[in-house]
């Protein structure tokens, strides 16, 4: 009868409006948790069958709950490095392990990135999930795959190590007087006997004072610092714009060599009528035009040069960048030398770039990638079937997933030292529950009005 269907219709309407009630205090609740989406229950009106013309039955409401998971909430800035928030679409892809992460172990997609490194050096956010992330490969790439969750791993930005950056370049700026008075020692001088300039760097009772010596240093493959030299003597007034040249360790029992103890190379320096060096008539490091290079090979073989073997260190390719030598009239001077590498250092501080890519910096200077972010990313959002922890799973609704790297393909970009504000606006959620409120209150007058009249019908009898 109509008067039952106006009573379940107005209970309807309680059972409704209390679930709005629900979303609206989550929604306030949840007003300063990071990456928060609000929710909303939307009202739809159930319609019965008119089985007796002139008779209407109610049907009543039906909440229908909508989430906005796809809404963008402000970026705001903070104080660590490890804050991540996304500028754009795309989720984290995070876990609840951060150890013996297996494929069948679930995997959860959220936008809160208040990650901070527990106490084993993985990236964990306040909800105890852990970031997961592409490693980075021996070449320094990373393996990214658009499906295979498998792929990544938990992030452990801790347990990295000391690390050593060996030399590999040595730039030299410097100036040689080409005025300058050639020495007595010059006219017995040879770069391969008791003559040379090496030999004096060892004992200088012997072999021939340079007239000028360039030093550098070079970080090994171990970190630790090992010094060589360049010395140039220049040559009789038959050959003004030619300097002899040796190259060679101090001391000189840091290398073996086949020919004189320590040295490395020899030869001479060609500069032009200008004062410019003419490195491809020079031969320091062999024939005219050679490469400026210097192999070392490793202790212990049978190559040389290679470095003493009582020191145990890897092999070593050194090119020297002597474009800025200079011949002017003018005293023979070292304007600079600069050498990449670097000694030991620690991790001092995490970093994230825009593309997603978690670098350690260390105390020596030297940045060494760790992992890349990927982003997971779904046809319809609003679809994910949300979980404790504000983060989501997948769910049919919500369609295939996609993982993306940061900034490709229409994911969003990772921005470092920020985090997405909650996305409740609390005047819209305080109106709404003054609407909610005042609609529960008059289906509960649906109540008490239907009532009287079932009352009033029983009092027929009476």
């Amino acid at each position: 009868m109509s008067i039952n269907s106006a009573l379940l219709a107005g209970v309807s309407g309680l059972v409704a409006n209390s679930s709005a009630l629900a979303a609206i205090s989550d929604n306030i609740s949840n007003v300063n948790s990071i990456a928060y989406k609000r929710n909303e229950i939307s009202f739809g009106n159930v319609v019965t069958s008119q089985s007796v013309e002139g008779r209407y039955s109610a049907g009543g409401v039906q909440g229908i709950t909508r989430q906005f998971v796809s809404q963008q909430g402000l970026l705001q800035a903070s104080s660590s490095s490890t804050d991540l928030a996304i500028s754009g679409d795309g989720f984290f892809v995070v876990t609840n392990k951060g150890e013996g992460l297996t494929a069948a172990d679930a995997r959860a997609f959220t936008r809160s990135g208040s990650f901070m490194v527990d106490r084993d050096g993985f990236l964990v956010n306040k909800s105890n999930f852990y970031l997961q992330g592409w490693p980075v490969q021996p070449d320094g790439s990373f393996d990214v795959s658009g499906a295979d969750l498998a792929k990544m791993s938990s992030i452990n930005v801790k347990n990295l190590g000391s690390s050593v950056e060996p030399t590999s370049s040595i730039g030299i700026s410097a100036n040689l007087n080409k005025q300058g008075v050639v020495s007595a020692g010059e006219a017995t001088y040879n770069n391969n006997t008791v003559a040379s300039m090496t030999d004096y760097a060892t004992d200088p009772l012997t072999g021939t004072k340079p007239d000028f010596v360039i030093e550098a240093n070079v970080i090994d493959s171990t970190g630790g610092s090992r010094k060589v030299a360049i010395a140039l003597l220049k040559d009789d007034s038959a050959n003004p714009n030619t300097w002899h040249a040796e190259m060679y360790t101090i001391p000189t029992s840091l290398v073996t060599t086949g020919g004189r103890p320590g040295q490395l190379a020899r030869g001479a320096l060609q500069f032009s009528q200008n004062g410019s060096v003419d490195l491809a008539n020079s031969t320091l490091f062999g024939a005219p035009g050679a490469p400026a290079e210097l192999v070392l090979a490793a202790s212990g073989t049978a190559s040389t040069p290679r470095w003493a073997n009582s020191l145990g260190i890897a092999a070593q390719t050194l090119e020297l960048d002597l474009s800025k030598v200079t011949q002017y009239s003018a005293a023979s001077t070292v304007n600079a030398v600069t050498s990449n590498g670097a000694g030991v250092g620690n991790v001092v501080s995490i970093q994230v770039d825009k593309e997603g890519i978690i670098s350690a910096i260390y105390d020596n200077s030297q940045t060494y990638r760790i992992a890349k972010v990927g982003l997971a990313t779904f046809p319809n959002a609003d679809g994910l079937q949300a979980i404790s922890g504000n983060a989501y799973r997948a769910s049919a609704p919500a369609g295939q997933l996609t993982l993306k790297e940061a900034g490709v393909g229409g994911a969003g970009q990772i921005a470092s030292s920020n985090l997405e504000a909650s996305t409740v606006d609390l005047s819209a959620e305080f109106t709404a529950l003054i609407q909610t409120q005042k609609a529960y209150s008059a289906s509960s007058k649906i109540i008490t009005t239907a009532d009287q009249m079932l009352e009033e019908l029983l009092n027929i009898k009476r």
